[in-house]
């Protein structure tokens, strides 16, 4: 399997890892089939993210993800950081192998937890903004039925 130089960067090297004790909004997903679980850890104040922490179970290729999307969302605003998609986690870590694509979509539903967490906290609503899953599984089986 051939990583990129940032996967194998972000993953010998990862930016963000730790905990943020009074966060704003935490998410936790995981992916039952290979056992990654990724939990995010977002400080907002006056609508953008002030910082991004992360813990995460998992391969090399979980941890390069969950690095890369903290790396993306900080100091955006909400809305921006909904926009912070698996496929622009792929694309700022130069490509995964196709058998880890779910590593970035593990990073991009656990981002949007802690979205939810905060918006639930806040009584807010964030456009565009799902409930989120516990397994991401159960997404790829939902969008393959569509």
């Amino acid at each position: 399997m051939e990583y990129s130089e940032k996967v194998m960067d972000h993953f010998m090297n990862p930016r963000n890892v730790g905990v943020i004790e009074d966060a704003s909004g935490v998410g936790q997903v995981g992916n039952l089939k290979c056992g990654d679980i990724m939990k995010v850890y977002l400080k907002i104040e006056n609508g953008r993210i002030e910082d991004a922490k992360f813990k995460t179970f998992g391969c090399g290729a979980a941890v390069a993800t969950s690095s890369m999307a903290t790396e993306l969302v900080k100091g955006k605003t909400l809305q921006e950081a909904l926009e912070v998609t698996n496929k622009a986690v792929m694309e700022a870590l130069d490509g995964l192998p196709p058998v880890k694509v779910h590593c970035s979509c593990l990073a991009e539903e656990a981002l949007h937890a802690a979205l939810w967490d905060y918006a639930q906290k806040n009584q807010m609503e964030i456009h565009g903004l799902k409930a989120p899953v516990e397994d991401i599984d159960e997404l790829h089986q939902n969008e393959n039925e569509d």
